[in-house]
């Protein structure tokens, strides 16, 4: 629930009524101070204090609250999971591990900023992670024994990263990727 939007909205409402905030408090059994906290957007309302707040002002409760839509957190969920299982191609299709998420990213970027946000970072990864993989296959080559075990260690790491940051945006919307910025922060 975003505190500012119910704030401007209750400060509208209760205005255009023609109420103060002590009248307000009268009629709904709210204390002025915690009408004077809702105006200000310090405190998040309880849904029995906005039913209260709707009823003296002869609202309807969605005329007070800002309802996110479900589907369009649906549809967030759909493109972050895919931009973040996509670099898992790269597995089978050399370098599609970049591209996919790339184009992904191109293609949203601009539509949302959390879009923009998650692609950075699985870029940054993705490309970090060639890198180092290519750094493994020098040292598979030049160093004996510990140059092996670091080119091994180099693709299961990848897929654990990537792994438990699918989950992470399935469950929180959250990622961590330890990667080098090569695109930055906007």
């Amino acid at each position: 629930m975003k505190n500012t939007k119910f704030s401007e909205r209750l400060t509208y409402q209760r205005k255009l009524k023609g109420l103060s905030q002590e009248q307000l408090a009268e009629s709904t059994r709210v204390t002025v101070r915690t009408i004077q906290r809702l105006e200000k957007g310090e405190v998040t309302p309880h849904l029995r204090t906005v039913k209260l707040l709707a009823a003296a002002l002869e609202l309807d409760v969605d005329d007070l609250l800002e309802l996110d839509d479900p589907r369009n957190e649906n549809i967030q969920t759909k493109w972050l999971l895919l931009m973040h299982s996509s670099p898992f191609i790269g597995f089978v299709v050399p370098f599609l591990n970049i591209l996919c998420p790339l184009f992904i990213w191109i293609h949203k970027r601009e539509d949302n900023p959390l879009y923009d946000a998650h692609g950075r970072a699985v870029i940054n990864f993705q490309i970090t992670m060639m890198l180092i993989y290519a750094l493994a296959f020098v040292a598979l080559l030049s160093v004996e024994g510990f140059g092996f075990l670091f080119f091994i260690a180099v693709i299961p790491y990848t897929a654990l990263v990537m792994l438990a940051n699918v989950i992470a945006v399935i469950k929180a919307r959250r990622y961590f990727y330890p990667s080098i910025p090569f695109l930055g922060k906007k």
